[in-house]
Order: structure tokens, then sequence, then C-alpha cells
């Protein structure tokens, strides 16, 4: 029986994940590497933007030293002019809410960046005192040290929290932290994701349906 949710931020909980690719393939653009949209989400979904720069670099493209703090501000900036909640999701929370089941949020963004998606789309004050980032633990997926630092804090065995992931990297992390977890995959069958052990869902609100929440 699931105890905790542990919801992934982007592409999970609020729909930043095409915005941000734009302006990544934009960004990358003007050093010489060219990618669209939506090679820029097959090649880095999931990962940090310190990963997407060593990446990069190892395709040859050079960066400056101080493209994070760059593509941080061209991305924060995209975002703030407004991105959607995944629909169902407010669903889901109310479900969770009404049963007394605990939820957070593990993502490998930053707590400024959770700060600006969540708060317009009204998920901020649904998780403020749940949050758990990478930037500030230090630990990113697929490393699962981020969920289990969420399950610590809430007193949880890993097999009692169910992740809800949308990227290889999340459901990586997910399985070497023991949890069971679920992919939402808005676009496409799910099937490498269940390759990797998560249980695909193609609506937020299959998770009322198909899994036990309380």
């Amino acid at each position: 029986m699931t105890k905790l949710v542990i919801f992934d931020c982007d592409g999970v909980l609020v729909d930043s994940e095409g915005p941000t690719n734009e302006v990544l393939s934009r960004n990358l653009a003007r050093y010489g590497l060219t990618l669209a949209p939506q090679d820029c989400n097959a090649l880095f979904v999931g990962g940090t933007m310190a990963g997407v720069g060593d990446r990069v670099r190892q395709m040859g493209t050079p960066l400056p030293d101080d493209w994070i703090d760059e593509i941080y501000g061209e991305v924060y900036a995209r975002l703030a002019e407004g991105i959607d909640p995944i629909e169902g999701i407010f669903d889901v929370l109310d479900r969770l809410d009404t049963v007394g089941l605990p939820y957070c949020v593990a993502s490998n963004g930053s707590l400024e960046k959770m700060r600006i998606t969540l708060g317009q789309s009204g998920l901020w004050n649904r998780f403020e005192g749940a949050m758990f980032s990478a930037h500030e633990l230090g630990v990113a997926k697929p490393d699962p040290g981020l969920f289990l630092a969420a399950a610590r804090h809430f007193d949880m065995q890993p097999q009692d929290c169910l992740v809800v992931e949308d990227s290889a990297s999340g459901v990586t992390a997910a399985a070497r932290a023991g949890m069971p977890c679920v992919a939402y995959a808005a676009h496409g069958d799910g099937a490498a994701l269940r390759a990797l052990g998560a249980e695909p869902i193609h609506h937020m609100r299959e998770l009322l349906d198909r899994f036990p929440l309380a």
C-alpha cells in the first residue's frame, strides 16, 4: 500500500519541458549547435543543466564558463511568462488530501525554478515544505539519493513510496531506490520507460483508478 507519493516537477506537475527545450534550442544555436526542441528533449530530459553543458561540450560545441547562469536566466524568464499545470494533477492532489496521503516533489531543478513554475500554476502552496531539490541536496537523478532523502524526511520505507516520473533518469533513480514508479507518458506509448521498470500512464487521472492510493 502506498504511504507517500513522490512527484517529479517538470513534465509531471507542470508542462514546462516544451518551453524549456525551445529556449535551450535557441541558446545552443547561437553557439553553433543546431538541435530542434524535440532533439533537446530526447537528449537531455530528466537531467541537470550542468549535465546538459557537459554533454554539449562533449559533442564538440564550446560553451562559455558562465553558460549555466546564462541558460538559467533565459529559461527562468521564459517560464515566468506562463506555463500550465499538467491536466488532472489537481484532481490527484485533491484525492490525496482527502484520504490523508502525504506527497512531495523531488526535482533535479532548483527551488528558484520550482517557485516560478509551481507558484504561477497554483501548486506552490500544495508542496511548500515538501520540496526536495538536487541543487539543495547535491545529488541528482539517476542517483537515488533525492528520492531516499524524501522518504527519510517522511519516515517512510522505500517500498512504501510511489514515484511519478516522466524521464529515464527519474525512473532509473526510483528503481535504484527500490521504489515502485509510475511513468507519465503524455506522448507515445511509454515503452522505453516500461523497460526501465515503470508502469506507464497517459493521463494523470489514471493514478486515481489504477493504483492503490489509500
